[in-house]
């Protein structure tokens, strides 16, 4: 008899959370070095990560990605968007157009991942646009050249 090992799920807000920042940074194919230093800035900038151990983070991102790498996107943040409240919603919206903007060039893929995931956190558009625009203009170069 084959056994079959249970799927690795999201298991809590917080894993949902660092779920959909992780999904940012990975959702154009490439984990750029830049994108992964501020997921985790942004990630133990917040509760409940700040008192979480390097240890217990690796461990939380370790869980994550090894979802990411058996499912994809789209089903990472599919099983995030659950556990999430109103609220937890827009800032994960947010924290996910920063981390994209975070090497100052957005790509198609990037822009197609922050769409798709505003549609399934069910923001409404003139919120989204007002989060995204905000985003854009922290994320701004205005002082080069």
């Amino acid at each position: 008899m084959v056994s079959i090992a249970p799927a690795v799920q999201v298991s809590s807000p917080a894993e949902a959370f660092a779920a959909i920042a992780l999904a940012a940074v990975a959702c154009d194919g490439a984990l750029d070095a830049l994108e992964v230093r501020g997921l985790r800035q942004q990630l133990e900038y917040r509760q409940p990560y700040r008192s979480l151990s390097d240890a217990a983070m690796e461990r939380l991102l370790d869980h994550l990605l090894l979802i990411l790498r058996q499912q994809g996107c789209g089903p990472l943040v599919g099983q995030a968007v659950p556990w999430l409240s109103g609220d937890q919603r827009e800032t994960a919206l947010a924290v996910a157009a920063d981390l994209t903007r975070a090497d100052h060039v957005e790509t198609t893929a990037e822009r197609r991942f922050l769409e798709n995931l505003a549609e399934q956190l069910e923001i409404a558009p003139e919120r989204r646009a007002a989060i995204l625009d905000v985003i854009g203009l922290l994320n701004s170069d205005s002082l080069a050249g």
